[in-house]
């Protein structure tokens, strides 16, 4: 079900390593080409046109885009004690975790007179998206919006796909979430043309709409299929975004210590995601690959989604990967980069202290994935397809803007003009120098 990978005996080096390491082809450059058109549609057309492509791809073309806030207080309403006591808990772990990921301003006085101070500022609006389709994630709902909130942000929005069985309102269960998170700006539009709308601002069409459906925002966030990843990359430069998301991924490093029932576990709790998800063992132990790839097909055929899980771990982008030592297993998982790194080893924690590229890191037996998904307090929203080499996941950063602001005295700027002139001369720009020179004449 899963292939192997074995790299024993040879000495690699990162280039290598990218080379031979799996990976999920995302295909967002071919996705781009489907899109544009329906940004273009969504920016000429406004709320008719986004009611026309829900009608194409999802079916069904919701009377009310903005979702009516009764409707969001009936699903709040609706919602099982023991989910909404979770999806509680959840709101407080992650609430509590981020609220300590705020920076500090600070000054930093330079000279008698001289000041810059260093000061964070939230963005004024942000559009956050929900997927709705192989799976329903109210859990992305509470990361990206107790994200937002404790940075700040004074205008938030959700967007998630309408469903037809919910007569064209996103699923229940996120509409939920948003009234647990007081969010009541939610629309039912999906995809692409959801990132076009947060992106662009919309007219509206009829009259439950009012003159404007939705105002442009300054950050678009959230998870999406490669559709959405697609449409972030062409609004990027008008709009910030966290990341173009691709296929979701794991990584577990583990020796013979580990427990092969909980590797394979994991292995299959991601592959559950998308018949494009990865999922990669890195092991020094022929002895517990072997256990575990056993384990997986007891276990794959008896899950649920069997068959998408199949798809994922027969894809080329999974893999278990056999090394000389755990040394070698680090290189590998520093190399690969992936968004979700699990570290199964003896000593754990000084293992993970060797890793500097993955987008979370868990620690141990008893901190699965699964736990980061939903109750651990970290962010679910991470860098995939090896981004985690230089991004970060989602946080309270994602939505501050750092500014610096210049305060200097005339005695502070005078003592200083003779150098600035001298450079300012030197880079053939005399204005500059000029622009100091000529306030103390």
């Amino acid at each position: 079900m899963i292939q192997r990978i074995d790299l024993r005996g040879r000495p690699l080096g990162r280039r290598a390593l990218l080379d031979v390491l799996p990976r999920a082809e995302a295909g967002v450059d071919e996705a781009v080409h489907a899109v544009e058109p329906l940004l273009r549609q969504v920016r000429e057309g406004g709320a008719a046109a986004l009611r026309e492509i829900g009608l194409r791809f999802d079916g069904i073309a919701p009377e009310h885009l903005r979702v009516p806030t009764t409707a969001l207080t009936d699903a709040l309403d609706s919602l099982t004690p023991l989910v909404r006591r979770a999806l509680e808990e959840s709101i407080r772990r992650v609430r509590r975790t981020h609220a300590e990921q705020l920076p500090a301003d600070h000054v930093t006085d330079l000279a008698p007179g001289a000041v810059v101070r260093q000061r964070w500022i939230p963005v004024q609006r942000v559009g956050l998206y929900a997927p709705g389709g192989l799976a329903v994630y109210p859990s992305s709902v509470v990361m990206n919006v107790v994200a937002a909130q404790e940075a700040g942000v004074p205008g938030l929005a959700v967007a998630s796909p309408p469903q037809k069985d919910n007569g064209g309102l996103p699923h229940p269960t996120i509409l939920a979430a948003c009234a647990l998170l007081g969010v009541d700006e939610v629309y039912a539009v999906g995809g692409a043309q959801a990132v076009a709308m947060f992106a662009y601002g919309v007219p509206g069409s009829e009259p439950q709409d009012g003159e404007t459906l939705c105002e442009p925002v300054d950050v678009i966030t959230g998870p999406g299929n490669v559709y959405v990843a697609a449409a972030k990359r062409l609004v990027r430069g008008i709009v910030g975004i966290d990341a173009e998301a691709g296929p979701t991924e794991i990584a577990v490093l583990a020796d013979n210590s580990a427990d092969p029932g909980h590797v394979a576990l994991d292995l299959i709790s991601q592959a559950e995601h998308d018949p494009m998800a990865a999922s990669v063992l890195v092991t020094d132990s022929a002895e517990l690959a072997s256990a575990v790839e056993a384990r997986v097909l007891d276990l794959a055929s008896a899950t649920k989604h069997s068959t998408r899980v199949a798809r994922a771990l027969d894809g080329p982008q999974s893999a278990v990967v056999l090394v000389d030592d755990i040394d070698a297993g680090v290189a590998v998982v520093n190399a690969y980069g992936a968004e979700h790194l699990e570290i199964q080893t003896a000593d754990a924690a000084r293992v993970a202290s060797r890793v500097h590229s993955a987008g979370a890191i868990f620690v141990g037996p008893w901190s699965p994935v699964s736990l980061g998904d939903y109750m651990a307090g970290s962010n679910h929203v991470l860098p995939t397809g090896g981004t985690a080499h230089f991004a970060s996941g989602l946080g309270v950063h994602s939505f501050l803007k750092s500014v610096q602001q210049v305060e200097y005295t005339r005695d502070a700027l005078e003592e200083l003009a003779d150098r600035i002139v001298a450079i300012a001369n030197d880079e053939d720009l005399p204005a500059h120098g000029e622009a100091v020179r000529g306030r103390f004449h």
